[in-house]
C-alpha cells in the first residue's frame, strides 16, 4: 500500500460511445486504388530528392517482400484516425506487411472505428465538461480485453483483436487488430501510462497493461531481429513512442549477438522531429543500412506509397 494519497474513480461519469459526436466516420475512410492510374505519374516524377527517395522505398519494400525479408510498419493514432487502415490492411493481404506496431492511441481508434464506425473526438469540447476520455464502451471493453489477454500471456494487440473476433463489432474489415490477428501477423501495442483515455477507467489495470506490452515488445523484437540483410522498417507519424522502443528493440538484438545490418527505415511525417529522425533514419543503419525521412501529411503520403506498391 502506497503513502501517498491516489484519485478516487468511484464518482466518475461515463456514457454510451454511440452518443458520442465524432470527427471522423466510416464514409471518410480511404479507399485502396483498385486499377492503375498511377504508372504514368510516378514515372514522371523527378528523379531528385523526395521523389528518388520514395522510389527507392517502393524497391526495397518490393525486395523485401520477394526476398522474403520483414516489412514492420509502425504508426500512430493518427494514421488510423484520418482513416488509413483499408489502405494498411490492403497491404497486409498483398503481402507487404509481416508486423505493424502502434502506441494506445493507435489501438483506441482502431478499436472505435470497428465497433461504432466512428472515432476522434472533439477534444476541446469534451474537456470543458469533463467528458473527454469517458465513452463507456472503450474503456470497459478494452480494459477487460487487456486484463484477460495479460492472464493467458498475450500481448495488448492479440488480447484486443482476440476480443473483437469473439465480438459482433460490425466492422470488422476496419480493423487492423483484428485483420492481424485473423491473418496471424502480429500487431504489438505500447502503453505510456497515463497517455491513454482508458487510463482513467477504474478497470485499467497497470499490472495487465506493463505485461502485455512486454510481451508485446518481446514479439516485436523477433521481427526487428528478421530485418537483417534487406528488412524494411517504416515510422508512419509517432514522434516519440515508437521510435524509442525500435531503438530499444536494435540494441537488444545486437546485444544477444545477432546480426542486423544492410535494411532500410523509412520516417514519415509532416514534420521531421527529433527522435524519429535519430533513431529510426540515422542511428539503427548507421553503419550500413539505408535511412530516409519523407516529408508529408499522411492521409496523402500513406496512399501514394501504397498505390506505388501495387500499381506504379
Amino acid at each position: 500500500m502506497s503513502k501517498f494519497k491516489e484519485f478516487k474513480l468511484d464518482q466518475i461519469k461515463d456514457y454510451p460511445l454511440k452518443s458520442r459526436p465524432s470527427k471522423v466516420n466510416v464514409k471518410d475512410l480511404a479507399r485502396p486504388l483498385g486499377e492503375d492510374s498511377l504508372s504514368a505519374f510516378a514515372r514522371s516524377l523527378p528523379r531528385v530528392l523526395a521523389a528518388d527517395h520514395l522510389r527507392l522505398l517502393v524497391d526495397r519494400i518490393r525486395e523485401a517482400r520477394e526476398r522474403g525479408r520483414a516489412i514492420i510498419w509502425g504508426f500512430g493514432g493518427h494514421v488510423v484516425k484520418v482513416g488509413l487502415s483499408p489502405i494498411l490492411i490492403d497491404l497486409m493481404e498483398r503481402g507487404f506487411v509481416t508486423a505493424l506496431a502502434t502506441n494506445g492511441s493507435g489501438m483506441i481508434h482502431d478499436f472505435e472505428m470497428t465497433l461504432t464506425g466512428h472515432t476522434s473526438e472533439d477534444v476541446e469540447e469534451q474537456l470543458k465538461t469533463g467528458a473527454f476520455g469517458m465513452a463507456r464502451e472503450t474503456g470497459e471493453y478494452l480494459n477487460q480485453a487487456i486484463i484477460d489477454g495479460a492472464a493467458e500471456g498475450q500481448g495488448i494487440g492479440e488480447s484486443v483483436g482476440r476480443f473483437l473476433e469473439q465480438s459482433d463489432a460490425p466492422n470488422p474489415e476496419l480493423s487492423l487488430l483484428l485483420q492481424c490477428f485473423r491473418k496471424e501477423i502480429p500487431l504489438s501495442v505500447f502503453i505510456a501510462m497515463g497517455t491513454d483515455i482508458i487510463h482513467n477507467h477504474p478497470r485499467a489495470s497497470g499490472e495487465a497493461m506493463g505485461k502485455g506490452s512486454q510481451i508485446d515488445f518481446r514479439i516485436f523484437t523477433q521481427r526487428v531481429s528478421l530485418l537483417d540483410d534487406g528488412g524494411v522498417y517504416l515510422n508512419l507519424g509517432s514522434a516519440v513512442i515508437l521510435p524509442e522502443v525500435f531503438l530499444k528493440a536494435v540494441a537488444l538484438v545486437r546485444n544477444s549477438g545477432s546480426s542486423l545490418e544492410n535494411f532500410t527505415t523509412a520516417n514519415l511525417d509532416f514534420i521531421q522531429h527529433y527522435r524519429p529522425t535519430r533513431n529510426v533514419v540515422q542511428r539503427p543503419v548507421a553503419r550500413t543500412g539505408t535511412g530516409l525521412a519523407l516529408t508529408g501529411h499522411h492521409e496523402i503520403m500513406v496512399p501514394l506509397l501504397a498505390a506505388m506498391l501495387v500499381h506504379g
